[in-house]
């Protein structure tokens, strides 16, 4: 099972589960996201790698707002450097999202008698998000252990994060290894036409990674003049 968003570091994540033989269900969420555009660059990635089945599940967290990217009336951060992207948790966290996912990965999973959810977070090159840090990773996989029957009957799942430890530069190099088609994968929290603004803190990090990795970044920016 495989949490994909159609970014940077969820499609890496699927390539190396399927790079380790694994059969991967790739499973999308419309939480009411600005970004809505992400869900079709999952579907596309998720044949572009060749999992065996990609499902897009809608969960309305705008319902509840209290984030830039569920809540129009909040703008998005743009320009900031990454060392004020680390200082403080950002309006761009959204409340609990994360740990909705999961949980609905872990249903999925059940199902399918999945032995292991991957998700793509990683606690170097992130947006100060707190459950992007190995601790919430562990907590939610004794959650798993005592509130599934897969769990309860001795077949736990695991949750694995491969690309924990990474920098978004050794992100890329990774996918770049694995064949990830970059090019049609967006990370951008406020994009238009297509395109990613370039300058909100996924953009940030997104061009930093790859100017560090040294590999060309195929993003297609709004200012031209980033490309």
């Amino acid at each position: 099972m495989v949490l994909l968003s159609g970014g940077l570091d969820s499609s890496t994540c699927l390539a190396v589960a399927r790079d380790e033989g694994r059969e991967a269900y790739a499973l999308s969420v419309d939480y009411g996201q600005r970004h809505r555009g992400e869900l079709a660059r999952a579907r596309r990635v998720a044949r572009a790698l060749g999992a065996h089945d990609h499902r897009v599940v809608k969960v309305d967290l705008s319902a509840f707002g209290g984030s830039a990217l569920t809540d129009p009336g909040i703008a998005v951060p743009k320009g900031r450097s990454t060392r004020r992207m680390a200082r403080d948790i950002p309006v761009t966290y959204v409340p609990a999202r994360n740990t909705v996912m999961l949980g609905l990965a872990l249903a999925y999973a059940e199902t399918v008698r999945a032995e292991e959810i991957f998700v793509g977070v990683n606690s170097i090159d992130y947006s100060g998000y707190p459950d992007c840090r190995p601790e919430f990773l562990r907590a939610f996989e004794r959650v798993a252990r005592i509130a599934t029957k897969a769990g309860v009957s001795g077949r736990p799942l695991r949750i694995r994060a491969p690309l924990l430890r990474l920098s978004k530069a050794g992100i890329i190099r990774l996918g770049t290894r694995l064949g990830v088609p970059y090019r049609i994968t967006m990370s951008c929290y406020d994009p238009a036409g297509g395109r990613a603004c370039g300058r909100c803190d996924a953009c940030v990090l997104r061009r930093k990674g790859f100017a560090e990795a040294g590999v060309p970044d195929p993003t297609l920016y709004v200012d031209r003049s980033q490309e």
